[in-house]
């Protein structure tokens, strides 16, 4: 059988759609082998977020054509859809796909037969409409499924409309059929991921509350999680449905990106730090218990030293469990770049970005440390999962708490109700009276 290996860069979503593309593979008689084993193809599935991530999509393809040089390299993800002629000048790319293309690869590409020239098969993003449903799964218990792609938003710092086209999605009906496929597999918990999750829907006239609730009652998954929704579109009802179902886990993840109003205007967010703690207040009303994380970026040109300062006292006194912290980067063709004068005049050094970053960071494991203490004590349901390290497995309580047990195979993929105990070394909480109750 000839071997295919993958390497993914990026979001959960870049996961979910290279779990898909590595099912196909195997459809077509192929052999999956971890990259960096010899190969007769590799798949590099790449981000465009930061330079970073550019960066590494380069020293990625060096790496893989060092382990095989003679394999057929496939490049496809956002990189190679907004920079697609930069990545087939890099020596030893035989194929580079856009956003479209990657769902019809064995379309497009008649032989895996290194050549002379490159191909590139990147249709212009404004032609992208169709939707590729994908789910990729980090264990054998936890699933990622995606239910949109795409974004309609203009984030003034943001690559991703131009990577990923409009959003867009299935009916309802095929993403809940989807769903029991992945439930059919054994999976105890689902990830709802998208690009903006809150504009499910649109086309059909479908909304993402008409979706959790249609997903509630699939059976043989106990926990369905919504990985991250915009503040705007986190509704009452939303929020509500939540606390009342067994299976959506009180756990949001809602983007900041700066609490300064400010500097939300300038990035053209499309709420106000009023409405983000209006929805934060909303959930702990309703979910004391909840857990709630939070996206910031620190550096954005327009963020001079007060706002931080504004960000970091938001962010201080908001009642949330933890951040998710990004430093600003440059990116090309965005109105940050091009109208940089309006943005602030001139960009944040670049230590000053590092300095922010870290002062949040700290923050973050503050509310993270203070989220794990308000909870210790009570008795809560963990997802325990199957990988070992230093004799202990790990699982995550229906509050987003990780906790640690003594390494037990038949633990895996089980759901266990424990008292969350003392702190360990890593920061998790112990799990006690592990017997107490087993479903």
């Amino acid at each position: 059988m000839p071997r295919v290996s993958f390497y993914t860069l990026g979001c959960k979503l870049n996961f979910a759609e290279t779990s898909t593309l590595s099912r196909d593979f195997e459809r077509h008689a192929f052999e999956v082998v971890d990259f960096g084993s010899p190969a007769d193809v590799t798949v590099i599935n790449t981000c465009s977020v930061t330079s970073e991530a550019d960066r590494q999509c380069r020293q990625t393809i060096r790496r893989a054509l060092k382990a095989n040089p003679d394999a057929f390299i496939i490049v496809t993800g956002c990189y190679a859809q907004l920079q697609p002629e930069e990545i087939a000048q890099i020596p030893g790319v035989d194929v580079v796909l856009g956003a479209q293309e990657k769902f019809r690869l064995f379309d497009l590409i008649q032989t895996f037969e290194k050549g002379e020239e490159t191909q590139v098969s990147v249709s212009c993003i404004d032609d992208v409409t169709e939707y590729g449903p994908a789910f990729s799964s980090g264990d054998r218990t936890r699933a990622f499924l995606k239910v949109q792609d795409g974004c309609d938003y203009s984030c003034s710092f943001c690559t991703i409309p131009f990577a990923r086209g409009r959003s867009r999605s299935q009916r309802i009906e095929q993403t809940v059929a989807q769903a029991r496929d992945v439930a059919a597999l054994g999976y105890k918990e689902i990830v709802l991921s998208g690009v903006n999750i809150g504009l499910y829907g649109q086309k059909h006239g479908e909304t993402l509350l008409d979706l959790i609730q249609a997903l509630d009652g699939i059976e043989g998954v106990e926990r369905i999680r919504i990985s991250s929704i915009e503040p705007n579109l986190l509704t009452d009802e939303i929020i509500s449905f939540v606390a009342s179902s067994s299976k959506f886990q009180p756990h949001f993840h809602i983007p900041l990106q700066s609490g300064d109003n400010f500097v939300l205007g300038k990035m053209r967010r499309r709420y106000r730090r009023e409405v983000y703690a209006d929805r934060v207040r909303t959930i702990r009303e309703i979910m004391p218990h909840a857990c709630i994380g939070v996206d910031v970026i620190v550096g954005f040109p327009a963020e001079d030293e007060a706002r931080f300062e504004n960000t970091y006292t938001f962010l201080s006194e908001l009642p949330v469990s933890y951040l998710h912290v990004f430093t600003y980067s440059e990116r090309p063709d965005t109105t940050a770049v091009e109208r940089l004068e309006i943005m602030g005049g001139k960009p944040v050094p670049k230590g000053e970005r590092s300095r922010r970053n870290r002062m949040l960071r700290i923050l973050s494991e503050k509310k993270r440390h203070a989220h794990y203490a308000a909870h210790q004590g009570e008795v809560r349901p963990v997802l325990w999962e199957g990988s070992a390290h230093d004799g202990v497995m790990h699982g995550y309580t229906d509050n987003y708490i990780k906790v640690q047990r003594p390494f037990d195979p038949a633990f895996e993929g089980r759901i266990e109700h424990v008292r969350l105990g003392a702190f360990a070394e890593d920061g998790t909480l112990v799990a006690e009276d592990a017997s107490l109750m087993l479903l």
